[in-house]
């Protein structure tokens, strides 16, 4: 289940992207930050546009905790332009995200992380070390019969100092569409 490069406890890799509101984030600008959520993520893939709700959701219940959320889109926007910059910013507003929502057009960040799914889900600690990998929960077409919450798990018991109960899970979603 983990990455190649990212195993449980591992450093979180750098990125430095523009977001859709026009400003460029780092690992850096989450310093602050108790907990950091990285999700790779896009605009036309099914899986993603179910849990964008969910996605906002933990977001506006945690940015008091100390917790922030990122979303990064790396697919190749030429044979699917849903995935251009243009149409993530109409996304982004058209949704009223909460989080910021990166591009990386180069898909070097999509690759440092070994990321292949949207959407999929990295949480780091405070030390912007690896606590959890894996997928949001465990139904992703009708959130009111959710039994495994593995994100909000994972995010409550590293705020309370426990240890993960469920660091991995297998990730579901539509693969990162790379360039040739």
């Amino acid at each position: 289940m983990a990455t190649n490069n990212l195993k449980i406890g591992s450093s979180a890799p750098n990125f430095d992207l523009i977001a859709t509101d026009g400003k460029k984030y780092s690992l850096s600008s989450f310093d602050d930050k108790q907990a950091l959520i990285v999700i790779f993520s896009c605009n036309h893939c099914p899986y993603v546009q179910a849990y964008e709700g969910r996605i906002k959701e933990i977001e506006e219940k945690y940015k008091g905790k100390g917790v922030a959320v990122v979303a990064i889109n790396s697919n190749e926007d030429v044979n699917y332009p849903d995935d251009s910059f243009e149409n993530m910013r109409r996304r982004a507003q058209e949704q009223n995200f909460n989080f910021p929502y990166l591009r990386d057009e180069d898909q070097s960040i999509a690759r440092a992380y070994d990321a292949s799914h949207t959407p999929e889900i990295f949480l780091f600690d405070v030390e912007k070390k690896l606590a959890f990998h894996g997928k949001i929960d465990d139904n992703w077409q009708e959130p009111e019969k959710v039994q495994n919450h593995y994100l909000i798990n994972a995010l409550d018991e590293l705020l309370a100092g426990k240890e993960i109960s469920v660091p991995e899970t297998f990730t579901i979603g539509c693969t990162i569409k790379w360039k040739n």
